[in-house]
């Protein structure tokens, strides 16, 4: 790889300007959020605006020093620095739990989330990984390969636990599929362990988002249907359980679509029909039992935000207890107190600190502010940021010459796009409440500072893609 004799190279200025507006309006918001006019300086570091004030400074200078440095760097040392976010995930379940998790490395009156930093770290091995082998010709190592580098930080959040952080870590997958990694070659050899079965392809892999959007909907289906139980006589004996009933409906689906299957294929392909029916049957009736057995072990704060969340109970209306509910009523109570216009700047009355109406209202919450002061119209321009921010980096990301770029950018891409779905949906009652920050908006130092490095690695990166040779 050449090196541009230019600092800059081709620099994405629109990039770097929307990330520097939307990190001016964070800020802001942090203040109007906290404001205390005993400490009226943003730089008063007792205050959480004065420590985001530093951690927005702190994040800049980082930024200016992961530009400096040769791009092929973090290419050549991906596994170093794997290593080293691996490392600290480890070192981080030996330390005091807080709130439960323990996902925080203390520093005196400081803390970093070492999960934060571990998606630069898998990001980075995983283009190098995915850059440096050819994916027309994938077997089953580059498949557990590409899982062991998801696998591994994902075990160690899920331990610590974070359940946020763990499901943002699925965003990888979806750079896998982008790049045509498949999991045909490892499906295919555990399927033809079965005997008088030998299939030469599998459409499983090759067809990963539409079989995950079927799993998704298999999932939702469940929950629902198995918590709406009916009453009804089988041959004398009273069933009350809307799990059997998905069963029944199971086995029927897959009755119907064996015979339509037999109708359709031919002859010497209707042994397949039914290994499918067999197997398709078995997957369904095994994976529903799956969710409700991992919804049964979840704890009970847990099942009921999910239930609240698929409409199963009506949070109080319900009787359910008090503060199952309360964050995500009182987050939409106060976004939709904005109305079209808003309050005004520092005008918040719901989610502002002082009162605690909206708890977390400078972190997960850090949208209800915002959109209490600016209404409507300043939540759509904020929305309106942060999909150029991730369409700019869609066209970065197509423009590179390099896989390592290309796998790189869109690794940047999916996970800023689940943070800011997820933590928009918290605040208005459309996603679960898992605890993710809005990036580059939300307090926090480890957020801000994870966030800003991944971008200028990318910034790096792209200003110099003409140099690339290979």
């Amino acid at each position: 790889m050449r090196q541009s004799n230019s600092i800059t190279g081709n620099f994405d200025w629109p990039l770097f300007a929307v990330y520097l507006i939307i990190i001016a309006m964070g800020l802001a918001t942090v203040y109007s959020a906290g404001y205390d006019p005993e400490n009226p300086s943003i730089f008063s570091f007792s205050k959480i605006y004065g420590r985001q004030a530093m951690w927005v400074g702190i994040s800049l200078f980082l930024g200016l020093l992961v530009f400096l440095i040769e791009s092929d760097i973090y290419r050549k040392f991906s596994i170093p620095i794997y290593a080293v976010t691996i490392g600290m995930l480890v070192v981080v379940l030996f330390m005091p739990a807080v709130h439960g998790a323990r996902s925080w490395l203390g520093f005196g009156s400081f803390g970093i989330q070492p999960a934060e930093f571990a998606k630069i770290g898998t990001g980075i091995l995983l283009a190098s990984y995915l850059g440096s082998i050819n994916l027309r010709q994938q077997n089953i190592q580059t498949v557990l390969i590409s899982l062991a580098i998801l696998g591994l930080p994902m075990s160690l959040i899920l331990l610590q636990p974070d359940a946020g952080t763990f499901v943002v870590f699925t965003a990888f997958f979806f750079v896998m599929y982008r790049e045509g990694v498949t999991f045909d070659p490892l499906i295919l050899k555990v399927v033809n362990l079965i005997p008088g079965i030998k299939f030469k392809q599998t459409w499983v892999g090759t067809h990963f988002i539409p079989i995950l959007f079927m799993i998704i909907f298999l999932s939702v289906a469940t929950l629902i249907l198995g918590h709406t139980p009916i009453e009804f006589d089988y041959f004398g004996l009273k069933v009350i359980d809307g799990y059997f009933r998905i069963g029944i409906g199971l086995v029927v689906i897959c009755i119907v679509g064996y015979v339509i299957m037999r109708l359709i294929f031919p002859r010497r392909d209707r042994k397949r029909a039914l290994i499918i029916a067999v197997l398709s049957l078995i997957f369904t009736t095994t994976y529903t039992a799956g969710v409700k057995f991992g919804f049964d072990q979840l704890a009970n704060h847990q099942k009921l935000r999910i239930e609240l969340l698929l409409g199963i109970y009506e949070g109080d209306m319900e009787g359910i207890e008090d503060g199952v509910d309360y964050n995500r009523n009182h987050a939409m109570a106060a976004v939709g107190s904005g109305g079209f216009s808003g309050k005004g700047y520092r005008n918040a009355s719901l989610s502002s600190t002082r009162t605690n109406h909206v708890p977390e209202s400078d972190t997960d919450f850090i949208f209800c502010p915002f959109a209490e002061e600016w209404g409507f119209l300043g939540s759509a321009v904020l929305v309106m940021l942060y999909l150029f921010m991730m369409l700019r980096i869609v066209i970065i990301a197509e423009r590179q010459r390099s896989t390592y770029n290309r796998v790189y950018a869109y690794s940047v891409v999916i996970i800023l796009f689940y943070h800011f779905a997820i933590n928009i949906g918290m605040n208005i009652g459309f996603a679960p409440v898992i605890g993710i920050p809005l990036p580059f908006f939300s307090y926090g130092g480890s957020s801000m500072m994870a966030f800003s490095i991944m971008l200028f690695i990318l910034l790096k990166l792209d200003s110099q893609r003409k140099d690339v040779l290979n």
